[in-house]
C-alpha cells in the first residue's frame, strides 16, 4: 500500500473519530496563548521607540532626528511620555499576535495540505511559511486597526494640542479639523475611543484599515519568511530548525522584524498620518507626503524603528517559542489520548 493511501486512510479515520478536530483545536489554543505572551513581551521591549517612530512620522518637521524626539518626549513626559499609548499598544499587540499566530498555525496546515505535504507544517519551505504568514495577517489586521488608531492618537496628542494652540511651529495638513485637535488632548485610551465613536461612529475606529492591510499582508510575508529562513540556515548540523537555542531565536526574530519594517515602512507612514490626523484617503495622504517631504518623508522615523523592532521582535519570538514549547509539553498527555 502506498504512503499516500496510508495517509489518506489515517486522515479519514481521524475525521470519523473527531481526533483531527480536537488536535487542531488544541494546536490553535496553544498558538493563541503563545502569541499573547509574545505580544506582551514585544510591547514592553519596544514601546518607547515606537512612540518616537509615530511622532516622527506624523510631525517630521518638529524633530531633527530620532534622538532629539526621544529626549524631548522624555523631558516633557518622563517615562510616562515614552510609554504613552502603552495600554492600547498592549491591547493591539496582544490582539494582533494572538490572532496572528493562531491563524498562522492554521494557515501553515492549510498550505501543507493543499500542496500535498500531508498537512504537516514541519515539511514547509520558508517561502511557503511566508505565504502562510501573509494569509494569516488578513485576520490580524481586522483586530489591529482600531487599537492601533487609538495608540497613534494618544502618542501624538501633545503635539496635536500644541500645534492647534500655537505652542508648536508646524503647519497642520489641510484636511485636519482644528476643532478635532483642540479637543482631543489628554483623555486616556477609553476616553479617546469614546470620542472617536461619538464623532465618527464605529466606522471611525477602522480609519486607516486600507493602509493597515497594505502594510500587514506583504509585511508578514517578509516577516515569517525571514524568520523561518534564518532558522533554517542557522539550524545545528545534527538537528532541525526547531533545535536552535534562545540567542539564535532572538537573532532570527530581530532579523524578521527588520525585514518586516523595511519592506512596508512607507505604508506605515501613511497609516500613522491617516490615523493621527483623522482624515484623508490612502492615496491622498501618500501623495501629500511626497509633495511636502519628498521620498525621504516616506522613511521618516525608520532609524528608531529598526532599533526598536530588532529588540521587540526578538522578545516576541523568544516568548512565543518558549511558551509554545512549554504548553506542548504540558499537553502531551492530551495529544497522546487523542492520537
Amino acid at each position: 500500500m502506498s504512503s499516500e493511501v496510508v495517509v489518506e486512510a489515517e486522515l479519514l479515520r481521524e475525521m470519523r473519530t473527531g481526533t483531527l478536530g480536537l488536535r487542531h483545536l488544541l494546536d490553535g489554543a496553544i498558538d493563541f496563548i503563545a502569541g499573547t505572551a509574545g505580544g506582551i513581551a514585544a510591547v514592553y521591549a519596544g514601546q518607547p521607540l515606537d512612540t518616537v517612530k509615530v511622532k516622527m512620522q506624523s510631525f517630521p518637521h518638529l524633530y531633527k532626528n530620532g534622538f532629539t524626539c526621544l529626549w524631548e518626549t522624555f523631558r516633557q513626559g518622563r517615562i510616562k511620555g515614552l510609554y504613552a499609548g502603552s495600554l492600547p499598544a498592549l491591547t493591539a499587540n496582544v490582539a494582533e499576535n494572538s490572532v496572528l499566530f493562531a491563524a498562522y498555525g492554521a494557515c501553515q496546515k492549510l498550505i501543507a495540505t493543499v500542496i500535498g505535504k500531508n498537512g504537516d507544517p514541519a515539511n514547509l519551505h520558508p517561502i511557503e511559511n511566508a505565504c502562510a504568514g501573509s494569509l494569516a495577517s488578513v485576520f490580524a489586521a481586522c483586530v489591529l486597526c482600531p487599537t492601533e488608531l487609538v495608540k497613534c492618537r494618544l502618542q501624538t496628542e501633545r503635539e496635536l494640542s500644541g500645534i492647534a494652540n500655537g505652542r508648536m511651529e508646524q503647519r497642520l495638513p489641510p484636511f485636519v479639523a482644528l476643532s478635532y485637535v483642540i479637543t482631543t488632548a489628554f483623555r486616556g485610551p477609553f476616553g479617546m475611543t469614546k470620542d472617536i465613536v461619538r464623532r465618527e461612529g464605529l466606522r471611525g475606529l477602522f480609519r486607516g484599515f486600507t493602509a493597515t492591510a497594505v502594510r500587514e499582508v506583504p509585511g508578514y510575508f517578509f516577516f515569517f519568511g525571514a524568520y523561518e529562513g534564518a532558522k533554517y540556515l542557522l539550524a545545528p548540523e545534527d538537528g532541525t530548525k526547531d533545535d536552535i537555542d534562545a540567542v539564535t531565536t532572538c537573532f532570527c526574530g530581530g532579523l524578521a522584524g527588520i525585514a518586516f519594517w523595511i519592506s512596508i515602512f512607507p505604508a506605515d507612514v501613511v497609516k500613522s498620518k491617516i490615523q493621527v490626523q483623522g482624515s484623508g484617503s490612502f492615496l491622498r495622504t501618500f501623495t501629500s507626503v511626497i509633495r511636502e517631504s519628498g521620498i525621504a518623508g516616506l522613511y521618516c522615523g525608520l532609524a528608531p524603528t529598526i532599533v526598536r523592532t530588532f529588540f521587540a521582535s526578538a522578545a516576541l519570538f523568544l516568548a512565543y517559542e518558549a511558551v509554545q514549547r512549554r504548553l506542548r509539553l504540558m499537553c502531551n498527555p492530551l495529544y497522546e489520548r487523542h492520537s
